[in-house]
């Protein structure tokens, strides 16, 4: 490590993984409720265990960018974080905090946790991904503040790079668009119009900015590639995801009351999402083909590629399947959402972390060259198990998507089936995720246990000349 004070990211990065492991715990308990519908009830009802593994993969991530950006800010930045105390206080209120309420969810019932938590008096609970209590959401709210205090003054003080620049826009964009979780407005039509800022604008907005940036500032570690060239390729991916992404909101306007225009605008941005997301995987592979060193963290560098052939797969080519207002009309809010939103997720967002993870963490251990080889070809069993578990995760739920819309929405002849009759029909293709799912956890296992597994690699290969971009 360059700067002592990276190493305040090594909790953030633990307690990130940690929660990842719950996720996928409740995502499994999940699957089995689909199928054996009182499994676990009353003691864990479905809409606790949704909660839990929507929550949990929230709070796990924004674990991930903070430990990420307290590691590269500084050495972007080329100097030692403004305060690693006041990141360590953040990580413990956090930590805290989150743990509290998934707690609270677990064993308070939720209209009891609404009044111990003084929901009646500024309401803001009840809302799907936005359940936390208002005091949480307050705390939260704190938190990135004085996160972002943090990084922006120890980027400030020091060099200004593109990727310290973008990395901070986005994470200014997720506070300011965190405000309109405590907007709550009496109309359902409204409410459901600005909760899309918070949950469409993250994920499809300024998280793009935070994945960019991570996926730039390990590139330029591991490949050598002049700065430069790398900087003028993110530029160009940050215009075009914001530039789809932000009137692409409409794709979640079609339905809910809005004017009609949004069934074009909603449309013609969405269908452009793509963009962005494949110019990521030309950006990769163009920069690893231009490489000037063969790093000998082979791991982080199949992540890095990894996490761009996912995110275009799961929020390209996915979400294009059913953004389009005359085939959303049929198949929004089914399981063909889910699929998308699965490798989405993991894809985008799940491994650009595990990205950074597998590239930081060794160097804080003391293995600047990254694990050794034994572990690395642990790591990557544990990348391919997770990353076709997904994918068999997004095929299945794709087919119980289709045969749902085929069912309930598109009936050849008399009146579609029920929702639980058409359930029971797809109850199959639920089997087949929760046996994914199950494949899923044991690659995170086999993941986790790679980094249990002594020694470090050996120096790194130079090719192709000296580099010239910041080692």
């Amino acid at each position: 490590m360059k700067y002592e004070s990276q190493r305040v990211s090594m909790p953030y990065f633990i307690f990130a993984l940690i929660l990842f492991v719950g996720q996928i715990v409740f995502g499994l308990v999940l699957g089995l409720q689909y199928v054996v519908g009182d499994f676990l009830f009353p003691e864990i009802p479905f809409n606790v265990a949704r909660m839990v593994h929507t929550n949990l993969l929230i709070v796990w991530l924004l674990f991930g960018f903070m430990g990420a950006t307290y590691y590269m800010v500084p050495e972007e930045a080329q100097t030692e974080l403004h305060s690693p105390l006041l990141a360590w206080i953040l990580f413990w209120v956090f930590a805290a905090a989150g743990t509290l309420t998934v707690l609270g969810y677990l064993f308070v019932d939720y209209a009891r946790l609404a009044e111990l938590t003084f929901n009646e008096y500024f309401p803001t609970m009840g809302r799907e991904f936005l359940e936390q209590p208002t005091i949480t959401k307050i705390g939260l709210l704190l938190v990135i503040l004085g996160f972002l205090y943090n990084v922006i003054m120890t980027a400030l003080k020091g060099r200004k790079t593109v990727v310290n620049i973008i990395l901070i826009t986005g994470l200014i964009g997720l506070a300011v668009l965190w405000l309109f979780a405590f907007y709550n407005p009496s109309n359902l039509a409204t409410d459901k119009y600005f909760w899309w800022f918070v949950i469409h604008l993250w994920v499809e907005g300024v998280w793009e900015l935070i994945m960019g940036a991570i996926l730039a500032y390990v590139l330029i570690k591991l490949t050598g590639v002049d700065r430069e060239v790398i900087e003028k390729w993110l530029y160009v991916i940050v215009a075009m995801a914001l530039i789809t992404g932000i009137i692409g909101t409409g794709h979640h306007f079609f339905w809910i009351g809005p004017p009609e225009y949004w069934l074009w605008l909603g449309s013609v941005f969405s269908a452009l999402e793509p963009l962005p997301f494949f110019m990521m995987v030309v950006f990769a592979f163009n920069m690893i083909n231009r490489r000037r060193r063969n790093h000998p963290n082979k791991a982080a560098m199949l992540w890095a590629m990894g996490t761009t052939v996912m995110a275009f797969l799961g929020a390209g080519v996915w979400g294009f399947l059913h953004t389009l207002a005359p085939v959303n009309y049929y198949t929004h809010g089914s399981q063909i959402t889910a699929a998308h939103g699965h490798m989405a997720f993991y894809g985008a967002y799940v491994m650009i972390v595990l990205t950074i993870i597998s590239y930081a963490v060794p160097i804080m251990r003391g293995r600047p060259y990254g694990n050794s080889n034994t572990a690395q070809v642990v790591e990557m069993w544990g990348f391919w198990l997770m990353t076709i578990s997904m994918v068999f995760i997004t095929l299945f739920l794709t087919a119980a998507g289709v045969l749902q819309v085929w069912l309930q929405r598109i009936p050849d002849s008399g009146a579609a089936l029920s929702f639980m009759a058409g359930q029971d029909q797809i109850a199959l293709f639920y089997w087949m995720r929760f046996v994914a799912g199950a494949f899923f956890m044991a690659g995170l296992v086999v993941y986790l246990g790679s980094f249990f597994i002594k020694g470090q690699a050996s120096p790194e290969e130079e090719v192709r000349g000296p580099a010239t971009a910041d080692a």
